[in-house]
């Protein structure tokens, strides 16, 4: 599933970053809902990767998600190429919610 799990430093900074974008829905940051599935850092490029996914195809609020998550990391790191990739493999299910997002939610949606 996802590849957050072995994040260096800089990769788990940008994380963090992330975890900034809350679900305009559900209230709840992106990171702990489980919709990143990958971020990659490359120094020498210049450039910052991020796949990530949305709970549903027809999300109304999916295109502003994906430039909030643009905006936040390119301001956070200035000069470096940033690119969001909305991916559907694998499907998001409830089940990619961490523990924090779930006493977040306190039993709400999901």
């Amino acid at each position: 599933m996802a590849k957050i799990d072995n994040l260096n430093e800089i990769e788990q900074e940008v994380l963090e970053v992330i975890k900034t974008v809350p679900d305009p829905e559900v209230g709840v940051n992106i990171v702990d809902l489980g919709l990143i599935y990958e971020v990659a850092y490359d120094e020498e490029n210049k450039r910052i990767d991020v796949k990530m996914t949305l709970s549903a195809r027809g999300c109304p609020v999916g295109d502003t998600i994906l430039q909030h998550v643009q905006t936040v990391v390119s301001n956070v790191f200035p000069g470096f190429y940033v690119d969001v990739e909305l991916v559907w493999e694998p499907q998001w299910t409830p089940a990619n919610i961490t523990d924090e997002g779930r006493e977040e939610l306190d039993g709400g949606a999901f």
